[in-house]
């Protein structure tokens, strides 16, 4: 089915609003998840929420907490999610840690205990709007491992996010990066499996290490696993995430001595630059535009099947697109969305009235 974004909207505030959070959370919740589909990440989309949902429950999330900070040392912030929205938690956190950069013209910013944090793009955005750099490394923490290691036959890992961004020039728009340091995010492997899809070869190992292209096998007991990007590279991205992420945060890693209690907990470390400190900003915004040209302007392969986008560009062509067109969510997750909104006391009849 095909959803308007407005509806799709509205959809998510009832249903985060009867789960307990204050008009501001669900705001800023809503707008995350809405940003997501409306790039083509519905991986962390409104499909996310039966799970926010089952953490509620489980009181494995708690609605309406703000991050806590823990220390302030002028250009280096440590915060606490305390478990709540990772959308408000990181999103109040990177505010501060701007602002930090803005006066300091250097900021690393450390986050631990959030729950999902979503999107991490969304907080290179944050840093785009301020006209500044970032780098940002997320491990992932109380959750049953999904991914292997590089020639390992079984999960030890999880999807380990890393995200770049670049604000834009006069001529050119901002340079986003904001991938799994997996082949896939596991909610691709879930929208994957809603929709009736396979996974692309050589993307996913089942219980008994051998290759399939089966979603199903990570969302059952024994799991399966979803393999490194780029092998032993991907691999070692990942683990330094956990050195980052999980280590300098405070807030732990997949190593089994930390709990896994089934929840969906983020540890994020941030760095974040203002470029007017470092170099002319004239030049800058040159050499960005002449690397772009050059980068764009080359041949295209024969066996290529898009135009050469630099990051970002994707998402910018997908939200044009469902801006206009709507937003596909496949019969599956519709249905549990329907049995989320139950589970706090929203009648099927009402959403299906809001789509």
């Amino acid at each position: 089915m095909i959803i308007n974004s407005q509806n799709l909207h509205r959809i998510m505030l009832k249903i985060i609003t009867a789960a307990g959070s204050s008009a501001e959370e669900a705001q800023i919740v809503a707008d995350h998840l809405l940003r997501a589909n409306l790039t083509g990440h519905d991986s962390h989309g409104i499909g996310m929420l039966p799970t926010y949902l089952r953490s509620i429950a489980e009181k494995l999330l708690i609605p309406n907490t703000p991050v806590k900070a823990v220390s302030d040392s002028g250009s280096i912030l440590i915060f606490d999610g305390q478990f709540g929205y990772g959308q408000r938690v990181a999103r109040e956190a990177m505010e501060q840690a701007i602002s930090s950069c803005q006066k300091n013209g250097l900021a690393l910013m450390a986050l631990r205990n959030a729950h999902h944090i979503g999107r991490v793009g969304s907080y290179g955005e944050q840093s785009i709007a301020a006209g500044l750099i970032s780098l940002h490394f997320v491990n992932v923490t109380h959750h049953t491992p999904v991914v292997s290691v590089y020639n390992g036959a079984d999960a030890r890992l999880l999807t380990n996010p890393i995200c770049f961004a670049m604000p834009k020039t006069e001529k050119n728009p901002a340079v986003l990066l904001d991938m799994a340091t997996s082949k896939i995010a596991l909610g691709k492997a879930r929208v994957a499996m809603n929709s009736g899809k396979s996974t692309p070869e050589g993307t996913l190992l089942d219980s008994q290490g051998n290759p399939t292209n089966d979603p199903g096998v990570l969302f059952s007991d024994p799991t399966g696993a979803i393999k490194p990007f780029g092998e032993y590279k991907g691999f070692g991205i990942a683990f330094f995430c956990e050195l980052l992420a999980g280590v300098l945060t405070g807030g732990g890693t997949i190593q089994p001595e930390n709990p896994r209690d089934g929840s969906i907990i983020n540890n994020m470390i941030t760095i974040m630059i203002d470029p007017q400190r470092l170099v002319d900003q004239d030049w800058l915004h040159h050499e960005v535009d002449a690397l772009t040209s050059y980068a764009l302007e080359s041949p295209q392969s024969s066996d290529a099947d898009s135009d050469i986008m630099l990051a970002g560009e994707p998402e910018r062509r997908n939200t044009a697109r469902r801006l206009k067109s709507g937003i596909p969510v496949d019969p599956n997750t519709w249905q549990e969305l329907l049995d989320a909104g139950t589970s706090v006391g929203i009648a099927p009849e009402t959403l299906n009235q809001l789509r």
